[in-house]
């Protein structure tokens, strides 16, 4: 071979390699996220900063992320132990919990992911109360957390109303503790955006109690949630009757245009261990007793429910893989944010 024709091969290989780059970088790009830094009286747990992660997509359709993060309501578990803010018991700074390009709902590469498309909103948990609050709590004269979680969350909606004016879907996803306060956020977008059509779609705090002593000690009493949340969302409840169920019977009634669903896994040992104080019977006892709750008030609640006592799932490749009596979870969430809601799954 000649040297002409060995530059010349080498030549093109490197035009093949800067091509499959840029294909890479461009599938990757749509990954890519920006943090957004809110004004106003944003903090986590530790009075650190607050952000939140932005990608934008299609400006119509928009996801609100609330991720997890784990809860706190006394010294023990409240305190700023571990490293880059996370303890055993919930993260308390922004430190490590910002996306990443993941697998699951987040790989907008797959054709079978019904938010390819969507641009989203990644709202983290740093302040140990599920979204819900605001409150400045002394648990000790050395341990001061601050309950935000209701301001920051708040501060992302004004960002999605700012910067999507136009939406016209909105899925408001609550991953584990961040899907306890989903259904209010949701009522919430509705009363910000009144032209978009707004799915709540929450998973793993389905087991969550309705106990009149957790209710009014730590919803109220340590996060200042109950005097947070719009009138709507108490509607003269009284404190230690609006539990964790009633945020989404007070969203339907509220907004009845909401379309609310939940999945859980039947024997999540992790979907509410540090509530068991507050609860009695199996996990799917629980669920049961509460969407029955909820749907007593006439507000319809979509349910799946997979068998089994895993856990996690919005970053897993088992997003696309769970399948109950041949319904696969992803293809009941894509009727979920369509036109034709659907029916109830379970074990």
């Amino acid at each position: 071979m000649t040297r002409r024709w060995i530059v010349l091969l080498a030549a093109l290989a490197l035009v093949l390699v800067a091509g499959a780059v840029a294909l890479r970088f461009s599938a990757v790009k749509g990954l890519e996220w920006t943090r957004v830094v809110p004004a106003g009286d944003c903090r986590c747990a530790d009075g650190s900063e607050f952000a939140f992660w932005e990608r934008r997509a299609d400006p119509a359709k928009v996801v609100l992320f609330l991720n997890g993060g784990g809860v706190c309501w006394d010294a023990t578990s409240c305190a700023f132990t571990g490293e880059h803010g996370e303890s055993d018991f919930y993260d308390w700074s922004s430190r490590g919990v910002e996306p990443e390009n993941r697998s699951g709902m987040f790989d907008v590469t797959r054709s079978d992911n019904p938010f390819a498309e969507y641009s989203y909103l990644y709202v983290s948990s740093c302040t140990g109360d599920a979204h819900l609050g605001n409150a400045s709590q002394a648990y000790t004269p050395q341990l001061t957390v601050e309950h935000r979680g209701y301001v920051n969350g708040t501060a992302a909606l004004d960002h999605l109303a700012r910067h999507y004016p136009g939406a016209t879907e909105v899925v408001v996803v609550g991953k584990t503790a961040g899907s306890v306060a989903a259904p209010i956020y949701g009522g919430l977008v509705a009363d910000r955006l009144p032209g978009a059509r707004v799915t709540v779609f929450g998973a793993q705090s389905g087991a969550w109690p309705d106990h009149p002593d957790f209710n009014a000690g730590v919803l109220d009493a340590r996060w200042g949630a109950y005097k947070a949340v719009p009138a709507w969302a108490v509607d003269e409840l009284a404190v230690r009757d609006w539990g964790v169920p009633r945020f989404w019977s007070q969203a339907g009634r509220h907004d009845p245009q909401l379309v609310l669903g939940r999945f859980d896994f039947a024997d999540d040992p992790h979907a509410a261990s540090e509530l068991a104080r507050w609860t009695s019977g199996s996990t799917l006892d629980v669920i049961t007793a509460n969407e029955a709750a909820i749907e007593a008030a006439g507000v319809r609640l979509h349910s799946y429910t997979a068998p089994g006592d895993d856990h996690g799932l919005f970053e897993f490749g088992k997003f696309y893989t769970i399948k109950v009596r041949g319904v696969r979870l992803v293809t009941w969430l894509g009727a979920l944010i369509g036109d034709a809601p659907p029916g109830d799954v379970g074990p």
